[in-house]
């Protein structure tokens, strides 16, 4: 794993990170907070999650805070921004991490409201938490986008996993867009697009039989974890290391897409 303490340096950046208390969300949180940032750590239910990603933050001597919210509900994204705004002075770095596809089904027995959850998580989330950063950013001419969007945004997804892919789709396309809007103004956007990684997303939504599949496919042989796909996001918000770098999406799948 990374130490980030010695190969990136965040000190007193403001760092908001959504879906935050488990998997890719709570590796990249307490990389930041090691890194010396202040995160504000977002969760949806898994409070005594994203509480023991903060703790762990403070204890490596960054700080932290912890946000509560349904990122369903249409007015949290923009709460979430205000909250750590208030707290740490600004959003210097954003990582919209928050996401999920509630079980799988094909597009045919997808119904409406199964399609308002996985587009109003996966979607209209992200785009509000861009749209509330955006301003912030945009004044203090400075800030990073990082949009975890997935595989399944160029392959379709697995079986049952198309709405979710299709969603997964909008926020590429909504990062290249926001890359694009916010470049002038001294923001850079981009995304990290995670292949199959072994976290409590697929523990819920994927078979034992169907993650041998995916292992099968992979040219490393074996499914991601959480600590590995840390490297991506922190090298996309370091200023010196990628600041030529915009509206791209890293993807970090052991081979499994090589686009």
């Amino acid at each position: 794993m990374i130490n980030p303490s010695q190969a990136f340096q965040f000190a007193g950046k403001a760092v908001l990170v959504t879906g935050g208390g488990s998997g890719i969300g709570a590796a990249v949180a307490q990389s930041f907070g090691a890194a010396r940032a202040c995160v504000a750590v977002h969760y949806s239910r898994n409070r005594d999650g994203a509480e023991g990603v903060a703790n762990a933050i403070r204890q490596a001597g960054g700080q932290a805070i912890t946000l509560a919210g349904d990122m369903l509900e249409r007015s949290v994204p923009e709460q979430l921004v205000a909250q750590t705004v208030q707290a740490f002075g600004g959003v210097d770095i954003l990582v919209n991490n928050a996401g999920d596809m509630f079980g799988r089904r094909e597009l045919e027995q997808v119904s409406d409201e199964d399609f308002d959850r996985v587009v109003g998580l996966n979607v209209h989330a992200a785009f509000a938490l861009c749209r509330a950063a955006a301003p912030v950013m945009r004044q203090a001419r400075r800030g990073n986008m990082i949009n975890t969007t997935s595989i399944a945004a160029r392959t379709g997804g697995g079986d049952g996993a198309g709405l979710y892919g299709a969603a997964k789709a909008f926020v590429s396309t909504m990062t290249r867009v926001l890359a694009r809007e916010m470049a002038p103004h001294g923001v850079r956007v981009n995304g990290v697009a995670p292949g199959v990684i072994l976290t409590d997303f697929h523990t819920r939504n994927s078979s034992p039989e169907q993650l041998e599949g995916a292992r099968r496919s992979i040219p490393m042989g074996r499914l991601g974890a959480a600590d590995e796909c840390v490297g991506a996001y922190l090298f996309l918000a370091d200023d010196t290391l990628s600041s030529y770098i915009t509206g791209q999406i890293i993807e970090v799948n052991g081979g499994q897409l090589m686009p």
